[in-house]
């Protein structure tokens, strides 16, 4: 699935993972391949990206929103 995590400055990270972890509101919870749509907000935490490889890249994120929908996931987040 695309992955993308933007922030008002930049473009943190755009490509392909097998799996997602997001700090939600209400704790951690996954994205993987064929997720149901959804928009969930994010507090502050490390977000877990996972690679085809199964290597895992941690960013940190002050809070924002993700949506999802049709394998692709956009992280809007404050920085």
């Amino acid at each position: 699935m695309k992955i993308e995590i933007i922030t008002p400055q930049e473009t943190i990270f755009e490509g392909e993972g097998e799996g997602i972890q997001l700090p939600g509101t209400d704790g951690l919870f996954e994205i993987l391949k064929n997720h149901a749509p959804m928009i969930y907000m994010l507090k502050k935490g490390k977000v877990r990206i996972t690679d085809k490889q199964k290597n895992r890249r941690y960013i940190d994120i002050n809070g924002g929103v993700v949506d999802v929908k049709e394998n692709v996931v956009k992280v809007l987040a404050d920085q």
